[in-house]
């Protein structure tokens, strides 16, 4: 009777606070964040225990498959799914690739059974079914009762340790497997290697090294319990090996202190808790076992609920950087939002400083605290701008120092692409790093050496090697015959070259400045004024042909796109594509083919990217985040305005579908949180923020400085969608941008709105932003 009433009190929190459930009325940030928002559809975020930017992300896993079939479980958990494989200690949020799912533990009762089953056959493994009336989740905190096993499951975490707390049926003994075979994104020969290791304290510790996304990538482990273990059989699964050495001390696998190969599982017995708890704290580290017995060091006790409150205090500390008022299902959704643009860049260093390189040996950080999971096609856009409003000028300094110490040690020479647990993948195109670094120099965030980061920027720049970079530098485009997806990486090389030169200029190095202004013109050298489209040339000069602007393929001219998403790609020069598309009025026409497109979806449906599609507009990918706000460049700010709320509403919502396409850590996210303010970078590194229109009553920024920046949005509702004025300080503000010097002095923004367009705000081209070249 004691488990059952235990049970029902514990279970009865979590169906209060379910995710179909009615948010607790609460002021609290934290308490308006819904975790489960992205879980479902193609979002691809997860449920489970992390802190800001931590480096453990504790979350259950539902299915592990091929890497063929891996799409819809990126982040090991997928909401429409109903039984759980198991707890594991990495996670990726939001990507449209995976890997990670690091020790997974998954507790159990009754029989062991080595292998985790099928989701269909119930029993078949030690997977247990679950139900979401079950099942809870905050920020910093997950919980859920696996049914099969009539076994409570709370996680919470703190940087670098998971905590586990399980609660087991009156009389039943506490028994937990732990299996490294399973990983994101599977494959039969992806564990190169791995061990466990019981040691003589009962601290058990391990590692795994992987092929997979990142080859050669090793994570080590130290797992300790509240309960001593009193059994354990450690196996090694593998099939055909054709040499196993020779037989040490003991003959089965309850005598073996250390196992080693690539297929290794443990069935550990804990016997029965008097309590029917047992807990568990599992540390990781990118260097070594030792490292991660220290790492265990940061949480010292066994109070679960101390722990849980210190994870929910760190999230609603880091929200707090953004007071929101505004209808409920609004507020949850802008939060939610926040919340998933803190998941990364990830810590990805010990206690002790060190950390694993790109060249995959270890480094010491001197100064500054090493990150990596940088998604940085993506979240150069706005994730990382956003981070420079929210976050403290250290934070976001580590993360510019930590793209420098990857150049450093890159074997390459060159600054990350997209780089996780230290080690380069080579995943999508660009040189983005350059616009991260480029941006918080030209907003003045201390810490880093500026002639150290512009040399690291242009020698990534000029990397011959990589991408293309070659021709790119001889003939001024990226060649299509010699190089795949050669018109998007033309334009994209040439936004990177711009900011460097921005950067340079600011340093007074002229002679660079003019040679990468010289390069970021670059675009007009695939740009098609017959046809109004960005095109691939050929290493002769011609364009490509056949051409049809609606043709995407992987390999193809394009990088997860068209030529109708591709084509407004020139951000910082939108004056440049206004005289080539021949004028404010063609400009404005040809963009409103993109939206207004009859288009049939089974155009793109062979691409998994190319999502929450508004005609050629497709909102679940990067391409496209900037297209809306161009109207402000062409004189039509109400444009922007109307095609935001078209955007808003279709896109986000706050239930487990509710994302149009993976948040990629955190920039689908951030768009919307920008976008929900009222302004939006289209050009990081020109200091501007383009005016669109809010989407919150009321929302106050605590801005790194000390100082608060509010905007007000007056008359807000479905029926008054346009900006009637706006003003900065109480002054009449006429441009349709925001420098970033304006927001950081601190003040207030107000928005007045109403039902129809205000055609004359913002339209004379000197109330315009910056373009590279004069508006005509």
């Amino acid at each position: 009777m004691m488990f059952r009433i235990c049970g029902l009190i514990f279970l009865g929190a979590v169906i209060a606070n379910s995710v179909d459930a009615a948010p607790a009325s609460s002021s609290r940030p934290v308490d308006a964040v819904n975790v489960f928002i992205g879980t479902g559809g193609d979002g691809h975020t997860f449920p489970g225990a992390t802190r800001p930017f931590g480096m453990v992300q504790l979350s259950p896993d539902t299915q592990v498959r091929h890497f063929r079939q891996s799409y819809p479980w990126a982040a090991g958990y997928r909401y429409e799914d109903d039984s759980i494989l198991g707890f594991s200690h990495t996670h990726f949020s939001g990507t449209g690739h995976s890997d990670l799912g690091d020790v997974l533990l998954m507790p159990y009762s009754g029989d062991t059974k080595l292998e985790p089953g099928y989701p269909e056959r119930p029993f078949s493994g030690y997977r247990s079914r679950f139900s979401h009336k079950e099942e809870r989740a905050e920020p910093g905190y997950y919980a859920v009762k696996l049914l099969d096993h009539e076994i409570d499951v709370e996680l919470t975490a703190s940087d670098r340790v998971g905590m586990h707390r399980y609660r087991f049926a009156k009389g039943e003994a506490a028994k937990l497997i732990v299996d490294l075979r399973s990983s994101i994104y599977d494959y039969k020969t992806k564990n190169l290697w791995s061990s466990i290791r019981v040691r003589k304290d009962g601290i058990i510790t391990g590692m795994r090294e992987t092929r997979g996304w990142a080859a050669g990538r090793q994570v080590y482990f130290a797992m300790q319990f509240s309960r001593p273990l009193l059994t354990r059989e450690i196996h090694n699964r593998e099939d055909a090996v054709e040499y196993r050495g020779f037989a040490g001390p003991g003959s089965g696998p309850q005598d073996k202190a250390k196992v080693e190969g690539k297929a290794l599982v443990a069935a550990l017995d804990f016997g029965v808790p008097d309590d029917q708890t047992l807990m568990v704290k599992v540390a990781i580290s990118a260097v070594s076992e030792d490292g991660a017995i220290a790492n265990l060091a940061e949480i010292q006790d066994w109070d679960f609920t101390a722990q849980r409150a210190k994870s929910k205090q760190a999230w609603d500390d880091a929200l707090s950087a953004v007071s929101i008022e505004a209808k409920p299902e609004m507020r949850t959704k802008a939060y939610t939002a926040l919340y998933h643009s803190m998941m990364g860049p990830s810590l990805f260093m010990d206690v002790d400083g060190r950390y694993r390189g790109p060249d995959n040996q270890v480094h010491q950080a001197d100064g500054f605290r090493f990150h990596s999971t940088f998604s940085l096609w993506d979240t150069y856009r706005a994730l990382h701008p956003l981070l420079t409003l929210i976050q403290p000028a250290q934070r976001n300094a580590d993360f510019v120092r930590s793209l420098l110490a990857s150049q450093q040690y890159s074997p390459d020479g060159i600054l990350p692409v997209w780089q996780f647990h230290g080690l380069e993948t080579w995943c999508m195109i660009g040189y983005h790093a350059v616009p991260v670094i480029a941006d918080a120099y030209m907003k003045g965030i201390p810490g880093f050496d500026a002639d150290s980061a512009l040399n690291a920027m242009m020698a990534s720049a000029e990397y011959g090697p990589y991408g293309g970079l070659k021709h790119y530098m001889k003939l001024g485009y990226v060649p299509t015959d010699l190089e795949p997806e050669a018109a998007s990486k033309t334009v994209e090389y040439a936004f990177d070259d711009w900011t460097i030169a921005r950067m340079a200029e600011k340093m007074g190095k002229a002679d660079i400045a003019k040679k990468y202004y010289a390069r970021a013109q670059n675009f007009r050298n695939v740009f098609d004024t017959k046809t109004g489209f960005i095109r691939a040339r050929k290493s002769n000069g011609e364009f490509r042909v056949p051409f049809d602007p609606t043709v995407s393929n992987f390999g193809s001219d394009y990088t997860e796109g068209s030529a109708w998403q591709y084509s407004w790609y020139m951000p910082h020069d939108n004056a440049g594509l206004i005289s080539m598309l021949g004028g404010d009025a063609a400009a404005i026409s040809k963009i409103d083919q993109v939206f207004d497109a009859k288009v049939d979806h089974k155009v793109y449906a062979h691409m998994e990217d190319i999502s929450g599609l508004i005609g050629h507009y497709a909102h679940g990918n990067e391409p496209s985040h900037h297209v809306a706000y161009l109207y402000n460049y062409f004189g039509a700010p109400w444009e922007t305005q109307q095609r935001l709320q078209q955007i808003m509403k279709s896109q986000y919502q706050a239930k487990p579908d509710g994302l149009s396409g993976n948040d990629d850590l955190g920039q689908m996210s951030a768009w919307f949180v920008f976008t929900s303010l009222g302004f939006y970078p289209v050009a990081p590194g020109s200091n501007e923020y383009i005016l669109g229109r809010p989407f919150l009553d009321k929302t106050t920024l605590q801005l790194p400085n000390g100082k608060q920046f509010t905007i007000r949005a007056q008359n807000l509702s479905d029926a008054h969608p346009y900006v009637a004025s706006v003003s900065l300080n109480g002054k009449v503000l006429d441009q349709n941008y925001l420098r970033h010097e304006q927001i950081m002095a601190g003040g207030e923004l107000v928005f007045v709105m109403q039902a129809e367009p205000n055609k004359k705000w913002g339209n004379p081209k000197d109330a315009r932003p910056y373009t590279q070249t004069p508006y005509q």
